[in-house]
């Protein structure tokens, strides 16, 4: 069978959905050797966001649309021109958007859509305001087109059913898997070439990954470390690319005094965040949203102890394998921050606990589920 599958995501975007896409990409090809996949993209950008992002293989075929993603957006999205996207690919007998939005097709051939999230719906305070409209538009239009929904989450499949009143047996939940490279980092010479890199020197730190964006809840987290850095010696290091909306996040450094003690280091290349993880004396995630909250299963995988907050997915994934909080107790934070640095014992319980929890996500066993979906489609 010949499947399209859209790798706009995997050509465009560092992290997130860019990092979810050539995860499951690469994995489902070294599962399926019998379909032809083809993969659909909008026009590469110059430079990628990481070295050989699609898997090559006989059985893998790509075609990059004439037109950048923005206006392919506009033409399909926009405007609703019906330019199918057969008219790159060729024929094909199903079609996987894995990125909220699908776009039009060709004949009655089965489509599946992946919705990540419902984040824009829950806090649309935090996103710029013509994507919240946008997002309100075109997600629920490819939801009523899609022939059937993966969910990151069981969380993300309520909202869907809740919110948006999907089928219960429209939507199916596809769990994220944690790469094999996510392992404790024993070489020195690479935890030292890695601070080195992203400028940490030797001091202790505390670690937080994600898109610069509200939802991420860096602000309560930056005023929730300030108490502390009279009491530790560690620093605060976030890194994640420039989202929207950031500058509060920079300006709240200032306010707080911490010029010097909160790092924000940017996008970290995928080869150095085992190390960047197994580094760190603690893993933060506070997000007020998540549809999965793929770094807290990296960070257990490399040894990391975990804190992370208790809304949406995050209980899902953490298990118990990490403290809960509430993304708005700014106290509660500062005080699990440090009485988990304050007791090794303890740390190391959620570490053994932490790489537990990671074994049970492969993206092998996601790719399986995956083309057992695609097979009851096809059929």
């Amino acid at each position: 069978m010949r499947i399209g599958i859209d790798v706009t995501a995997a050509l465009t975007q560092g992290g997130g959905i860019g990092r979810y896409t050539r995860e499951l990409i690469h994995a489902l090809v070294a599962v399926d050797q019998s379909n032809h996949y083809h993969f659909f993209s909008a026009k590469a950008p110059a430079s990628l966001p990481v070295p050989q992002p699609l898997p090559e293989a006989e059985n893998v075929s790509c075609t990059p649309a004439p037109l950048d993603e923005r206006w392919l957006y506009r033409l399909w999205y926009r405007l609703r021109l019906p330019l199918p996207v057969q008219g790159v690919t060729g024929p094909l007998d199903l079609f996987h958007s894995p990125d909220f939005v699908l776009p039009p097709v060709n004949g009655r051939i089965p489509t599946l859509l992946t919705v990540h999230d419902l984040s824009f719906v829950h806090y649309p305070h935090v996103f710029p305001e013509r994507l919240v409209s946008y997002l309100n538009q075109v997600v629920p239009w490819s939801i009523r087109r899609a022939t059937h929904i993966l969910a990151d989450s069981e969380a993300t499949r309520q909202d869907l059913l809740g919110i948006w009143q999907v089928p219960d047996e429209k939507v199916t939940v596809l769990y994220s898997g944690v790469h094999e490279r996510f392992q404790p980092v024993e070489d020195v010479g690479m935890v030292t070439a890695v601070r080195q890199k992203y400028r940490l020197q030797n001091f202790p730190y505390i670690l937080s990954v994600g898109t610069l964006q509200p939802r991420k809840n860096y602000q309560m987290l930056i005023r929730a470390f300030a108490p502390l850095a009279d009491k530790l010696p560690h620093h605060l290091v976030i890194s994640g690319g420039k989202g929207w909306l950031y500058d509060e996040m920079l300006a709240e450094v200032e306010r707080q005094g911490l010029t010097g003690r909160v790092h924000f280091i940017g996008f970290v290349d995928d080869a150095d965040l085992p190390t960047l993880y197994g580094a760190a004396d603690l893993f933060v995630f506070p997000s007020l949203y998540e549809g999965f909250g793929l770094p807290l299963l990296e960070a257990m995988g490399c040894g990391t102890a975990v804190l992370t907050s208790n809304s949406s997915s995050l209980p899902e994934v953490a298990g118990n394998a990490a403290p809960q909080l509430s993304p708005t107790d700014q106290p509660a934070w500062t005080e699990a921050i440090y009485h988990l640095l304050s007791h090794e014992d303890l740390r190391q319980q959620y570490v053994q606990k932490g790489r537990e929890q990671a074994r049970r996500f492969s993206w092998q066993q996601s790719a399986m589920q995956l083309l057992n979906i695609y097979q009851q489609l096809l059929a």
